[in-house]
């Protein structure tokens, strides 16, 4: 009988090529997410040292209105992310994830860098504000293409059978530059006066910022095309445009229902959370900080471990654990925080919080780019997603704070719950064939 067999040396040429293949994976990855860490750095930086900056961009007669405008620029940077996500989700459809990624973060940079040099209102008068405005539209605009692009590559590049994997690193990064900016802050805020932070030093870590974007341009410039677009027809890549999303009117429904109850819990238990654990739990900002800082870092280790695990048994199931925890679990975990004083107890249930936002987090990337056909799969994951990010994920914290206002904090928890509902239904609604089964 005839026995193939491989050419002689081949099995060692094969465990020669192993570790140049894991290195190549491991650009892939960090080239692919590396974005997000830039975005979710200056999201934190920015309302971090609001309090520092804003003296410098609007007139002093008020400080209050002061803080007041510093939030209303950032606020408005997210009315561009859906513009972001179609005119960046574009570009990449028709000529490359990696063009499409190298684009957002050269204008990531380009934002950074204008606000950590822009001159001050007592220089410049009200071209200030408008300078910070522009820059903060700039940087939304690169942020609304950045997810689209990003998580497609993210899902194009994965091996089959370690897609979930890989995508799981969307948040990884993500968590990591809140972690990040973090840590700037605290270096930053002991090693400089308060009258030094308000001078200059509040610049730090938006020209840090602008340094981080600079590497991640060189890191992407030099990743490979995923192989799904290098497949792609010429035909096919012309002929993509907003309106081609009405014929697939049903992926886009899904990604938007997905995104808004993942978006709201998201931007509730990591972004919100400091302010609930001092205004309602009633802690120090010192302790809200480290506890945010350790739940956050557990957080952002479990995102690989729970993509890891959907390869084995499935997006949908995972879903599911949060669609399930999140609706029936939301009232009870806010409430019992509310309720407590104890540091522990509130890591034990901000970390249980934690881990069923982990069945979102850690495949929603993977998921929504498997609705789409390659031809159109940045646009179809951005628009929908940017557009409920804006309407529930940056509104949580006011939406938090609006409740607690009136007297019905708890009215906050049901309109939680119900926008994870939606997530629910959404999950329910997927088809045998919307998501990738276990190989």
């Amino acid at each position: 009988m005839h026995e193939t067999s491989l050419p002689s040396g081949a099995g060692e040429l094969d465990a020669r090529s192993r570790p140049s293949q894991r290195r190549s994976a491991a650009k892939s990855i960090v080239g692919g997410s590396i974005g997000n860490l830039i975005e979710w750095y200056d999201f934190h930086v920015y309302t971090t040292f609001s309090i520092y900056f804003a003296v410098s961009f609007f007139p002093r007669e008020n400080r209050t209105i002061q803080l007041l405008s510093a939030a209303a620029i950032f606020a408005i940077g997210f009315l561009l992310r859906p513009v972001g996500s179609w005119l960046i989700g574009l570009y990449a459809d028709r000529h490359g994830r990696r063009a499409g990624l190298t684009l957002s973060v050269v204008l990531m940079c380009a934002g950074s860098l204008a606000i950590g040099l822009c001159p001050t209102y007592p220089q410049i008068g009200m071209a200030a504000p408008v300078a910070l405005l522009l820059a903060r539209l700039v940087q939304g605009f690169s942020l609304g293409g950045e997810y689209g692009a990003s998580a497609v590559y993210l899902s194009e590049i994965a091996r089959p059978g370690h897609r979930g994997f890989y995508s799981s690193f969307h948040y990884v990064t993500l968590i990591l530059g809140q972690l990040l900016a973090t840590l700037v802050q605290v270096v930053l805020q002991s090693s400089m006066s308060h009258a030094q932070l308000m001078a200059w030093g509040w610049r730090v870590p938006f020209l840090t910022g602008a340094a981080l974007a600079l590497v991640a341009w060189w890191v992407r410039r030099n990743i490979d095309e995923t192989p799904d677009f290098r497949a792609l027809g010429e035909k096919e890549k012309r002929g993509i445009s907003l309106a081609t999303l009405r014929e697939h009117w049903r992926p886009v429904l899904l990604v938007f229902g997905l995104t808004t109850g993942g978006t709201l819990a998201f931007f509730t238990y990591t972004v919100y959370m400091h302010n609930y654990l001092v205004n309602t739990v009633g802690l120090t900002a010192e302790r809200s900080a480290l506890l945010s800082l350790s739940t956050l870092t557990l957080f952002m280790i479990a995102q690989p471990f729970f993509g890891a695990l959907s390869d084995l048994v499935g997006r949908r199931p995972l879903l599911l654990w949060f669609g399930i925890g999140g609706t029936f679990g939301t009232l009870p975990l806010l409430t019992a925080l509310a309720h407590t004083r104890s540091a522990t107890m509130v890591f034990l249930l901000l970390s249980l919080a934690l881990l069923i936002v982990s069945g979102y987090t850690s495949v929603c990337s993977i998921v929504k780019a498997e609705l789409f056909p390659a031809r159109l799969r940045a646009l179809g994951v951005g628009v929908p997603y940017s557009i409920a990010t804006a309407i529930f994920g940056g509104t949580a914290g006011y939406a938090g704070l609006w409740f607690k206002s009136i007297g019905h904090e708890s009215g906050f928890y049901v309109y939680a719950s119900a926008c994870i509902a939606c997530t629910l239904i959404a999950t329910l609604s997927l088809r045998r064939s919307d998501v990738q089964m276990p190989s």
